[in-house]
């Protein structure tokens, strides 16, 4: 019996075990921990990542198992154990790893923490509360994307007393300039003499959302805290202070994650 491969035999078992081994650089890289899928592609569009020597381009296809991969000219080494920390973070704080401005960013706030990792989204510099930071890229890019709808609890400290009207109005969804906001749940916490605190839960991410909002229906937030991301709650820890998410917390925003909304 003739035992030699059928015409093109041969080719097709190579393009099989090629497909298994391969992944997009910008996957790969974010699998290190280096940044999130996003920023992966950012530092490639950059020209900072390199595979064999040459420019690597967003898309590609790499077995890293046999590829030199290096960013910004350093060699990447085996996947580092994942990370996953929550920072309540001040106000002043740009929730980034660095700022042209030089003001003080996230990664102050990083001392003693082994691994580079990451913050997963924002939350604007006059805002304080909970911060996620990793350096899981995949786990990044599944809590921000816009499809899982992830939960966002603010408390905010709005200016003047208001009405049930103008609660009212924010939870059937406010139009902004980039379109109008989703059903939001918000609840009235108290009032002072003229000032007003409402909880607001909203399952986007527009720009500064929460803080247009309030500015939309004329009262503008005076001082704004995150309270909780996809059911994961900033309670006993003090404005600074770092700590790592639990096995449940974890478990809590990982099932969010991969929901089907």
């Amino acid at each position: 019996m003739d035992k030699r491969p059928a015409p093109g035999g041969v080719r097709r078992n190579k393009i099989d075990r090629k497909v298994l081994v391969e992944e997009r650089i910008q996957k790969i890289i974010a699998r290190m921990g280096v940044a999130s899928r996003r920023g992966a592609e950012e530092i490639i569009a950059e020209g900072r990542v390199t595979v064999n020597g040459a420019p690597a381009t967003i898309g590609m296809k790499v077995d890293p198992s046999n590829s030199h991969i290096k960013v910004d000219g350093k060699l990447l080494f085996r996947p580092e154990p994942k990370v996953y920390l929550m920072l309540n973070k001040p106000k002043s704080v740009v929730s980034s790893l660095a700022d042209p401005q030089g003001r003080p960013t996230v990664k102050d706030y990083l001392k003693g923490v082994r691994y580079r990792v990451f913050p997963v989204g924002r939350l604007d510099y006059d805002s304080e509360g909970l911060i996620l930071l990793t350096n899981d890229g995949d786990f990044s890019n599944a809590l921000l994307h816009p499809s899982k709808e992830i939960a966002k609890t603010y408390v905010v400290k709005v200016k003047g007393i208001m009405p049930e009207e103008k609660v009212g109005k924010l939870r059937q969804g406010i139009r902004l300039e980039d379109g109008k906001t989703q059903p939001a749940r918000v609840r009235f916490i108290r009032e002072s003499e003229a000032n007003s605190w409402i909880e607001i839960t909203i399952t986007e991410g527009k720009k500064r959302q929460v803080r247009r909002m309030v500015e939309a229906v004329g009262h503008p937030a005076l001082k704004l805290r995150r309270i909780s991301i996809g059911g994961v709650k900033l309670a006993g820890l003090k404005i600074g202070e770092l700590r790592p998410l639990t096995a449940k917390e974890l478990q809590t925003l990982k099932q969010e994650a991969v929901a089907q909304k």
